[in-house]
């Protein structure tokens, strides 16, 4: 498994998990309601088995756009590090 914010453009993966405790524990430092992180990628369709591509990883400026079903989802990437996807082959 690796981390969605290691992925480069064009590659093609599938979400394995995401790290709940540890994004309930980023919403206390942005001061969300401490499930907002975890609600906001399930309503973006961060689920798993769902294949997702990379668009655009801007690794200097921290956001990442990706695809997933026909959407287009940016984030940030400290988000990003905590999706963990299985890369596919072609």
């Amino acid at each position: 498994m690796t981390p969605l914010g290691l992925l480069a453009v064009g590659e093609k993966a599938e979400v394995v998990e995401t790290r709940m405790e540890e994004l309930v524990s980023a919403c206390s430092k942005c001061k969300c309601d401490r499930s907002g992180c975890v609600s906001r990628i399930e309503d973006m369709g961060l689920r798993p088995g769902k294949t997702i591509e990379i668009l655009n990883n801007h690794r200097a400026q921290g956001v990442l756009l990706v695809k997933v079903d026909e959407s287009r989802i940016a984030m940030n990437r400290g988000m990003a590090m905590k999706i963990m996807v299985r890369r596919k082959d072609g």
